[in-house]
């Protein structure tokens, strides 16, 4: 399968799931959410991007504390279902669009978020260079990795040329969940 078709075949399969998305998904996504903001301090960021944002599950927690928010996914059908649910709060900007084209400037953003991606992507190397081209110089990046895509070593290694600061491997996660500094 080319990357095109790859790409396609992962939008064509969150179109169809992305009613029920929250439903199959949503305890699990906020278990990561909730890890990963025990261990982040965000009071010092302001402008946010979700790259692979989905329904918008990190919306809510991130609501008054960041003052911008640009959610991007390549499912039309799912970013409808993220802007269903928007409401108050922080803005939000949803975008459609391929994680490995962000249609952003470079180096804009404080915090990058990337759940639930990179075992989706043809190539996780190229989407992480991207996500690190749009983020500032003192940006901090966070990822996860489906265990089951990915053993510790091998998302270790992928992300160690990525300024990895620390990766988890928490129990009752399906994910690993890592933080990673730009390096200017």
């Amino acid at each position: 399968m080319s990357v095109w078709e790859r790409k396609l075949d992962v939008m064509k399969r969150y179109d169809a799931t992305a009613r029920i998305y929250d439903l199959q998904y949503g305890q699990e996504q906020r278990m990561k959410m909730e890890f990963i903001l025990k261990n982040l301090d965000l009071s010092q960021y302001a402008l946010v991007l979700d790259v692979g944002c989905g329904t918008g599950l990190l919306f809510e927690y991130l609501r008054g504390k960041v003052k911008l928010i640009v959610g991007v996914d390549i499912s039309k059908n799912i970013l409808l279902e993220a802007k269903r649910k928007l409401q108050g709060g922080c803005e939000v900007v949803l975008v459609q669009a391929d994680a490995d084209y962000l249609p952003f400037p470079d180096g804009i953003f404080d915090v990058v978020f990337a759940v639930t991606l990179l075992q989706n992507m043809p190539s996780p190397t190229a989407t992480l260079r991207e996500m690190f081209r749009v983020a500032n110089s003192q940006a901090i990046i966070l990822v996860t990795g489906l265990k089951k895509s990915f053993k510790l070593e091998e998302f270790r290694r992928l992300l160690e040329s990525f300024s990895l600061k620390k990766i988890f491997d928490a129990k009752g996660l399906k994910d690993y969940i890592a933080f990673l500094h730009v390096k200017t």
